[in-house]
C-alpha cells in the first residue's frame, strides 16, 4: 500500500465510537468489524462528494462492486473509543478505483486498509471504463475543490430542477399535499439551487418580499441524502446576500422545528410562538441583515 500513515494525509474523515456489540472476548474490536467500519466510510464519502449514490451510479450507466479488500492491524480499538476513519481515492485505472484507508484513533494509527472498486455494467457486472465526470470530481475532492456550487434565478430558468427536488422532498418525503406546495409566489421569487459535479440540483430555496426592509426565504429542501452536507447553508446564504444586496434589513422563515437548531447555528431567532403549516410544527425565525 501507498504509505499514508498521518492524519494530514487524508482530507476525508468519518466519525463514529465503538459499540458493545463490535467487541469480542479479548475486549477489543474484533477483526471482521474493521472492514464494516471501512465501508461505513465510503458510503459517508460519497456524500461528501455530494453524489447521491443510487442515483449518480444510474445516470453515470454503472456500479461499483468490491475487487479486493485488504486490512492491516497495528493496534487495537476498545469499548467506547472513538475513531476518525479516514478514506482517500489514490488510484483510477480503466475500470479500477482504489481507495486507501487509515483508522485513527486521536493521532494514533490503528488500522489500514486498501479497497478496490471495479465500475461495470450493473446488469452483467462487466467491466467498463469509469466515465471521465467521475473521474474528474474524484480529482477535485482531492485537491480540496467543493463539490458543489450555488445558482440563483428565476423560475424559468431554475424552475424544473428546484421543483423536481421540492417535490421529492415536501409531497413524497413530508407528504405535504401537491396543491399546497405550489403558489403564486413561484414565478416572482428569486430562486437559488445548489448542484453537485453531475449537475444534480441537491438544495433549493426561494427569496420573497415580505414587507419592506423584510424579506422571506422558504420552500427550503435538500436531498434526503446529503443533509448536513452544507448544502442548505449555502443556499441560505446566496439569499441573503441577494436580499442584503437590494437593501433589505432583515431575513424571516417558517422553519420546521426539525430544523429549528439548524437555523440557531446560522444566526436565526424565534419570533412569535410556534404554529402548525400544512401538518407540521413550526416557529418563525428572524435574522438581521
Amino acid at each position: 500500500m501507498t504509505e499514508l500513515k498521518h492524519r494530514s494525509d487524508f482530507r476525508f474523515f468519518h466519525r463514529l465510537r465503538v459499540r458493545w456489540a463490535e467487541v469480542d472476548m479479548q475486549k477489543i474490536v474484533f477483526n471482521a468489524h474493521y472492514l464494516m467500519y471501512f465501508d461505513t466510510a465510503i458510503a459517508d464519502y460519497w456524500r461528501a462528494l455530494a453524489l447521491p449514490y443510487e442515483e449518480s451510479m444510474a445516470s453515470l450507466g454503472g456500479d461499483l462492486y468490491v475487487k479486493k479488500a485488504t486490512v492491516e492491524f497495528n493496534a487495537s480499538a476498545r469499548m467506547d473509543d472513538v475513531l476518525d476513519v479516514a478514506m482517500k481515492c489514490v488510484r483510477i485505472g480503466n475500470s479500477s478505483i482504489v481507495f486507501h484507508g487509515g483508522l485513527f484513533r486521536g493521532d494514533e494509527l490503528l488500522v489500514t486498509c486498501e479497497l478496490i472498486y471495479v465500475f461495470a455494467d450493473p446488469a452483467t457486472q462487466t467491466s467498463r471504463p469509469v466515465p471521465a465526470e467521475l473521474r474528474a470530481i474524484f480529482a477535485a475532492y482531492e485537491a480540496g475543490e467543493p463539490m458543489a456550487t450555488v445558482e440563483t434565478g428565476d423560475w424559468q430558468k431554475l424552475g424544473s430542477g428546484a421543483g423536481g427536488l421540492r417535490r421529492a422532498v415536501f409531497v413524497k418525503e413530508q407528504r405535504i399535499p401537491e396543491d399546497l406546495e405550489w403558489d403564486e409566489h413561484d414565478v416572482t421569487a428569486l430562486h437559488a439551487v445548489a448542484r453537485n459535479r453531475l449537475g444534480r440540483v441537491i438544495g433549493t430555496a426561494r427569496l420573497i418580499r415580505e414587507a419592506p426592509g423584510l424579506a422571506r426565504i422558504g420552500r427550503m429542501a435538500v436531498h434526503r441524502t446529503l443533509r448536513g452536507g452544507g448544502h442548505g447553508e449555502s443556499v441560505l446564504r446566496a439569499l441573503e446576500a441577494a436580499a442584503h444586496a437590494r437593501g433589505d434589513q432583515a431575513v424571516t422563515l417558517h422553519a420546521q422545528r426539525s430544523a429549528e437548531a439548524f437555523y440557531r447555528r446560522l444566526g436565526y431567532a424565534p419570533h412569535g410562538e410556534p404554529f402548525e403549516e400544512a401538518g407540521i410544527a413550526h416557529i418563525e425565525m428572524r435574522r438581521p441583515l
